[in-house]
């Protein structure tokens, strides 16, 4: 693990990230010592660190970063987060504060092979997502609605839970973003109140547009996912995981997944 470009384990007691979780994350696969999709990775960070005012670390000291952590394991996940550093008590952004980076790198998690061929199934959680426009769609450091749901599904022994807003919408998974096939027609929620919007989900949506379609952006509910031909869970760590079961729904076939899975997997994007 590397703070502010030296080894370290630690940061300060004073640190907003740790005191007020302000600051911002990324989550990157690395395979062969590359960096998968790093050009989507670094422009969303950049987003998400300018809607929190944020200075964000240029590209190129964060790829040196990497490149010295990841030099005898090439193949990797590596966490970006961005603080706003260390400040005096009070929550108000106070200027003159230089932000922590921290970067640091693991093991790929051992994902069961049926998650990719077969899919999973989804435990809807009981938890709901609070309402926040401003932080709609940004990776930032408060995750705790998602600390207990991913908690709800470790106790029910589902590898994904489905996540619904205050107002009973469907919004996402605990760490991955939803897609429905319905008709030959590709839909993904709403996130303009509150959710992740992440990396592969842009990536599917540009694939839709590459074949000729598109894919629509709206407030779905749970009921409507019982009517889908398929339903899919895509984040950038393990890609793309058909849902073959959650309450009344249940598939075992997801050919437009399975083609969307393949080509999210193409080192070259």
């Amino acid at each position: 693990m590397l703070v502010n470009g030296l080894p370290s384990d630690s940061v300060s007691t004073l640190d907003r990230g740790l005191n007020y979780g302000d600051g911002v994350f990324r989550t990157l696969l690395i395979k062969q010592g590359r960096v998968h999709c790093w050009a989507r990775h670094y422009l969303k960070l950049q987003q998400d660190c300018a809607a929190l005012r944020l200075d964000c670390p240029s590209e190129e000291t964060l790829i040196s970063d990497i490149v010295s952590l990841t030099s005898s394991t090439p193949n990797a996940v590596a966490k970006i987060v961005i603080t706003r550093g260390v400040g005096q008590r009070g929550y108000a952004i106070q200027e003159g504060f230089a932000a922590t980076r921290i970067v640091s790198i693991t093991a790929p998690p051992p994902f069961q092979a049926q998650n990719f061929t077969s899919g999973i199934r989804l435990h809807r959680c009981f938890l709901k997502l609070g309402h926040q426009p401003r932080l709609a769609g940004i990776k930032h450091l408060n995750r705790l609605e998602n600390v207990l749901a991913a908690t709800e599904c470790l106790e029910e022994g589902a590898p994904e839970g489905l996540l619904e807003d205050e107002d009973g919408l469907v919004i996402s998974g605990t760490r991955s973003n939803l897609f429905v096939i319905r008709g030959g027609t590709l839909y993904t929620p709403d996130l303009s109140q509150c959710g992740v919007a992440g990396i592969q989900r842009e990536r599917v949506m540009d694939w839709s547009k590459e074949q000729g379609g598109v894919c629509k952006i709206t407030p779905m509910r749970f009921e409507e996912l019982l009517q889908a031909d398929e339903i899919f869970m895509v984040n950038s760590v393990f890609g793309l995981w058909p849902v073959a079961e959650v309450d009344g729904y249940k598939r075992s076939e997801h050919p437009i997944s399975w083609k969307i899975q393949e080509w999210l997997n193409d080192e070259n994007d």
